[in-house]
C-alpha cells in the first residue's frame, strides 16, 4: 500500500505562496521552498511536480481565499455597501493577508496581492499563471461592483455611473497602492491614498 501523505498540504502551499511574495517566482529556487515549508525536494516533486506545480496549486488556494474574504466583507445589505466600499479601501493599506497558519509580511511588499505579482512577473510568458491570475481579478472586480451596485440602490453614489467602471478604478488604486507600499511609503501615506479612492466616488447630484 501506498504511504498516506505526512504533511498538511494547505499549510505547504501557504508557506510556498509566502515564500512566492517575497522573493518573486525567479528568485524563489526550489531549495527555497523547501526551506519554507519543510518538505525535501524529491516530495516537493512527488507532490507538486516541481516549483511551477507549487506556484499554480498555491494561486489555486489563493483565489478561493479571495472568492471568500472579499466577497464576504463586501457583501450585506444596501444600506451599509458605502461605508464597506470605504473599510475594504482602508484595509487595504495593509496589503492582502497572508493565510492564518503562517508569519505575516516582513514587509509591505510581501503583502502584495500574490496573483497581481505573479501575473507581472511571469504572466505574459505563462498562460497558466495569467489565467489564474485574472481569474482572481475578477472575482475581486465582480465583488467591488455588486458593492456599488448595493450603493447606488440606497442612494450613496450616482446611478448612472458604471459599476464595472468604479470597481476597475478602485482596483487600480488598491494594487497602485501595493507599489507605493514596496517602495517604502507607510500607512499614513497609504491611508491618505484609500481616502482621496473613496472620496472619488461620484454622490448623487440633488437638483
Amino acid at each position: 500500500m501506498a504511504r498516506p501523505r505526512s504533511f498538511d498540504r494547505d499549510h505547504v502551499l501557504h508557506a510556498a505562496e509566502r515564500q512566492f511574495r517575497t522573493s518573486g517566482y525567479n528568485g524563489t529556487s526550489v531549495d527555497d521552498i523547501s526551506a519554507a515549508t519543510g518538505l525535501g525536494r524529491g516530495s516537493l516533486y512527488a507532490a507538486f511536480d516541481g516549483k511551477h506545480g507549487v506556484l499554480l496549486q498555491a494561486m489555486t488556494g489563493y483565489f478561493a481565499r479571495l472568492a471568500q474574504g472579499p466577497r464576504k466583507m463586501l457583501a450585506g445589505p444596501d444600506e451599509g455597501a458605502l461605508e464597506r466600499l470605504h473599510q475594504y479601501l482602508l484595509r487595504a493599506v495593509h496589503g492582502v493577508p497572508l493565510a492564518a497558519d503562517v508569519p505575516p509580511a516582513s514587509d509591505r511588499a510581501g503583502a502584495a496581492c500574490f496573483a497581481a505579482k505573479m501575473a507581472l512577473e511571469i504572466g505574459a510568458s505563462d498562460p497558466e499563471v495569467k489565467r489564474l491570475a485574472n481569474d482572481c481579478f475578477s472575482v475581486v472586480r465582480a465583488a467591488v461592483a455588486e458593492c456599488v451596485q448595493a450603493a447606488q440602490r440606497n442612494g450613496d453614489i450616482d446611478p448612472d455611473a458604471d459599476p464595472d467602471d468604479l470597481a476597475y478604478l478602485l482596483l487600480t488604486i488598491i494594487r497602485g497602492s501595493d507599489v507605493v507600499g514596496a517602495y517604502g511609503h507607510g500607512p499614513d501615506r497609504l491611508t491618505s491614498i484609500a481616502e482621496s479612492a473613496f472620496a472619488l466616488l461620484p454622490r448623487p447630484r440633488h437638483t
